[in-house]
């Protein structure tokens, strides 16, 4: 047993943060007693985190663990064995940012997956996606003008990554039961063009509603539901009227689809970083990203702040997520910032990062809060995130990750 004690505990449940407040942590790794502690357990490890403060580990609901952006000789000399390896550096790098458990949205296999549940890799706890459906042409079709394939996305063995380029209801029925044979948690489709992909425009609808309808039934029939790449107004107003359950970058929001979307509880995963994290790589890697890559991320950029800011207005449920893969790989953290500078405060985007994101990945019966009975993912920080939501960001800061309640990293003990 292991009891954390005399911090300042912010549940992420959005209540009032609680001075000298503690965590009981029990042999199991689950938390047994939260809040202001009465009476230490005899016989337990007691960790004095005074003046730190105590959090639920962070949640990505949009990573790719398998993707990284470099330039298009280096990825294209990439064996798939090495990609392994860098997606396994990937994905420690980001538990290393204090990100507990993540929704990979397309790129990492079942196989990837289930070495992290088995321990032989320190990463977060992972739902995965795996291959991104899309018609011909629409955002994950990476065939270039020339006939080539761009190898920004994974691929080889096609149990594993199956083919997710579909057309017509039949071919996307089939192709959707493919992903989920291959062991998807979520179906991801692409409902508008997107910004890295070669030959759309994010102001795109791609998809018909028939076509959607199929795929949110094929993952219901199973127990599953769909998230939408939707950065087009009308892609996003499609996905969302069909029953697609969250809607990733949403750059293009009006009124009627944020009122659809509250209405039928419709999650938003913005990825702020995604835009910010695509010109900045363009300027810090030449050759990294395509010309209309970054010319659509540049005409993109405030329509995507606008969006945000009616969102958090409007009270849609918002769900962090980075898009790290596009961004850099353990900058995750950053999304919160970029989250409070355009319209929420500190404990929205907390929330938004543990609770609401638990939600989204259908985890929240087990992580994502600080309650009794919940599995102990947490953090403790050397400072006051709800005073500098920036420390978050600095990770001689995070004091403690704990997994499980196991010890990942450990400065106080």
């Amino acid at each position: 047993m292991k009891v954390l004690t005399g911090g300042v505990l912010i549940d992420g449940i959005g209540a009032d943060p609680v001075h000298n407040a503690g965590v009981v942590i029990d042999d199991d790794g689950r938390i047994s007693q939260v809040g202001r502690l009465t009476s230490l357990p005899a016989g337990a490890e007691i960790i004095d985190i005074a003046g730190r403060t105590i959090m639920p580990g962070l949640i990505d609901c949009h990573v790719h663990f398998f993707v990284d952006i470099r330039p298009f000789q280096e990825l294209a000399l990439t064996p798939m064995s090495l990609r392994v390896i860098q997606a396994t550096l990937n994905a420690k790098t980001t538990l290393d940012a204090g990100v507990t458990s993540v929704r990979d949205a397309l790129g990492s296999p079942a196989g990837f997956k289930t070495a992290v549940e088995q321990g032989l890799i320190p990463a977060p706890r992972m739902r995965i996606a795996i291959t991104g459906l899309s018609q011909t042409g629409g955002h994950t079709d990476f065939h270039l003008p020339t006939g080539i394939l761009h190898p920004l996305l994974p691929g080889g063995n096609p149990w594993e990554w199956p083919d997710g380029i579909c057309d017509g209801v039949e071919e996307v029925r089939k192709a959707t039961r493919s992903v989920l044979r291959a062991g998807a948690d979520f179906v991801k489709l692409m409902s508008s063009g997107g910004v890295m992909s070669p030959s759309d425009e994010p102001t795109a609808t791609q998809f018909t509603r028939a076509e959607i309808s199929v795929m949110v039934e094929e993952a219901a029939a199973v127990g599953k539901t769909a998230m939408a790449h939707a950065q087009s107004t009308e892609g996003i107003r499609n996905a969302v009227e069909c029953g697609v359950e969250s809607i990733e970058h949403g750059f293009y929001l009006d009124e009627s689809v944020i009122a659809e979307m509250k209405a039928r509880g419709t999650f938003l995963v913005p990825t702020l970083q995604a835009l910010t994290a695509v010109l900045r790589r363009a300027e810090e890697q030449p050759g990294s990203v395509m010309p209309q890559s970054v010319r659509k991320a540049q005409e993109a950029v405030e329509a995507h702040k606008k969006s945000f800011k009616m969102a958090v207005e409007s009270g849609v449920r918002i769900a962090m997520g980075t898009d790290a893969g596009v961004g850099e790989h353990g900058t995750n953290a950053e999304e919160l910032r970029l989250m409070v500078e355009n319209g929420m405060t500190p404990m929205q985007a907390i929330v938004a990062s543990t609770k609401t994101a638990s939600e989204c990945v259908h985890i929240d019966g087990e992580v994502g809060t600080l309650e009794p009975g919940k599995i102990a993912d947490l953090l403790v920080v050397d400072g006051d995130p709800l005073d500098d939501i920036g420390i978050l960001e600095d990770r001689s800061k995070l004091l403690m990750i704990l997994q499980a309640g196991h010890s990942y990293k450990d400065l106080v003990s």
